[in-house]
């Protein structure tokens, strides 16, 4: 008897603990919520060269632009963009469109955006860390956007721009 109410027990446990480990849709529709209100508030930063922009760059994380030569740390990318917050004009991204995708353990997440940028439309994606304390960014990598149609002009301009250097 004794026997079979441990069985239980642990049954139950194990039980209790796999239900526990499956977050509910609500649960995830919520973390999402708090994603994009963290990257929203992220660009948002940007706008407003506010330093907060960079605490929210994990200190290993990496930052990749649009130029080949733009792959930075986060500190890195400050010294780079330190004369533009300094001049209070940075870059304003505002986003169009955005996918959010998380880790089984949630201790994870990644996104892909759609981005309005004085460059045009670009397309960016991201891996953030969840801590307790919130969120990190981990990789963040920035592309523009160009339409199929104009590829091989575009491709044309940058084999010359490259040939001229």
């Amino acid at each position: 008897m004794k026997s079979l109410a441990v069985l239980v027990t642990l049954f139950t446990l194990l039980l209790g603990g796999a239900t526990h480990a499956q977050p509910s849709g609500a649960d995830t529709a919520a973390l999402t919520r708090q994603v994009n209100a963290f990257l929203d508030g992220w660009h948002d930063d940007a706008a407003h060269t506010r330093p907060a922009y960079f605490d929210k760059i994990a200190p290993q994380g990496v930052y990749i632009g649009t130029d080949r030569s733009e792959v930075w740390t986060r500190d890195q990318f400050k010294a780079w963009a330190k004369p533009y917050f300094d001049s209070g004009k940075a870059w304003a991204f505002k986003a169009r469109q955005r996918n959010v995708y998380f880790a089984p353990d949630r201790r994870y997440a990644w996104f892909d955006e759609q981005l309005d940028t004085q460059m045009g439309i670009c397309q960016a994606s991201g891996v953030l860390r969840i801590t307790g304390q919130g969120f990190l960014i981990e990789h963040y990598q920035l592309s523009l956007a160009v339409p199929n149609a104009l590829m091989d002009g575009f491709a044309k301009a940058i084999r010359e721009s490259e040939g001229k250097q």
